[in-house]
């Protein structure tokens, strides 16, 4: 198991002489190559997003851009007069990116001195490279999901499904149920385990203790009668969001433990974690155990504990803990521990669910066990 990787997610491209061939306002016209129009479209094939940051009138280049047949592949350009690394920065702040996850190519050397000096993690490239970029490894992930495929796509959902919230007059909760969410947790499979180990990898800010499980591990669990691999996907009226969040448990005999919970970080604002989290609480009330949970502090996962501590996790010591084996302190891996307790309903999307108590059931719609009580 890794804890770290390198992989791009965002290529930045500049456009004159690293694009394309030629200056827009010198030479007027300017040609895009057969070679880097193949590496535009296998980046994307690949789940490696890819936007501009070029100092050019927008309205000129972007009209040449979707002239070149290439504009649908770019997200959140900027092109402008301003600084590079300015651009740069608004991009990754927009996508929510590690900025050692994000790639900036251009011509010129002082641009990439520039955007390096402000943004150091930010890996950059001189554009003489652009046409052996995907030949890299960290361009080229293990394995292409069907998630990844569609990554592009996804983030362009979510630009307007953005865009619709900023416009929305009322609660944040309205909203939500506007959209029309449907979660799905459900076992994985082999079809899902390369998306379930591609999660466990480039999830940080949601994920409880920065552990990397590769499809082995995965494979080992799910043959493991006393061990759950979840995945968790999510739509909207918008579309897919894919493969959103993956869940490890081990089913104790006084005790669940989740020794992984990581969700994307873009569903954040849609209580994925949360609702999880009352899941995962509920079966366990309704199977009369106890619920522990794994968790190693991050440089970047501090929302992952907050969400812990507000379902009711807690330090705090218990039978359960000893009986399940305690790795308090390993690695710098806390137990958190939760009584679970009746919850409301959930009220902003429908979910379908396994029972993870019981693998012969099928999934079925879930809200909350509260009525039962």
């Amino acid at each position: 198991m890794t804890q770290e990787n390198g992989l791009i997610k965002c290529l930045i491209w500049d456009l004159d002489n690293t694009l394309w061939q030629g200056t827009l306002l010198e030479d007027g016209e300017v040609r895009l190559s057969d070679e880097l129009r193949k590496v535009v479209v296998e980046l994307d094939r690949r789940g490696v997003l890819q936007s501009v940051a070029s100092r050019n009138d927008h309205d000129h280049a972007w009209e040449r851009l979707e002239e070149l047949g290439i504009a649908e592949y770019l997200i959140l350009p900027r092109i402008g007069w301003g600084r590079k690394s300015d651009s740069v920065k608004e991009i990754i702040d927009e996508l929510g990116f590690a900025e050692s996850a994000v790639a900036f190519i251009d011509d010129q050397p002082y641009e990439r001195a520039e955007v390096a000096h402000v943004l150091p993690q930010v890996r950059c490239y001189p554009a003489e490279e652009a046409s052996s970029l995907t030949e890299l490894p960290e361009f080229t992930p293990a394995m292409v999901t069907a998630d990844a495929s569609q990554r592009r796509a996804m983030y362009q959902a979510r630009i307007r499904r953005e865009a619709d919230r900023a416009a929305y007059q009322g609660p944040d909760e309205d909203f939500l149920r506007s959209l029309g969410l449907e979660m799905e947790i459900l076992r994985a499979g082999d079809e899902e385990l390369a998306r379930v180990e591609e999660l466990t990898l480039r999830t940080s800010q949601m994920n409880a203790t920065g552990i990397h499980y590769s499809q082995e591990a995965l494979r080992a669990f799910i043959a493991d009668p006393d061990h759950e691999v979840l995945v968790v996907t999510l739509e909207d009226r918008f579309g897919p969001h894919g493969a959103v969040g993956v869940i490890l448990l081990e089913r104790l005999a006084g005790a669940w433990r989740i020794k992984l919970l990581a969700t994307s970080c873009r569903v954040v604002a849609f209580g994925v974690g949360a609702i999880l989290l009352r899941w995962l609480g509920e079966g366990a009330r309704k199977a009369g155990v106890h619920l522990i949970a794994d968790f190693r502090s991050t440089e970047r996962n501090r929302m992952m504990e907050i969400a812990y501590r507000f379902a009711g996790l807690t330090l705090e010591d218990c039978a359960c803990l000893a009986a399940a084996g305690s790795v308090d302190g390993e690695d710098g891996v806390r137990q958190l521990h939760l009584v679970p307790a009746p919850q409301p309903a959930v009220t902003t999307m429908r979910v379908v669910a396994v029972d993870p108590a019981d693998a012969s059931v099928p999934a079925a719609e879930w809200t909350s066990a509260l009525s039962e009580v």
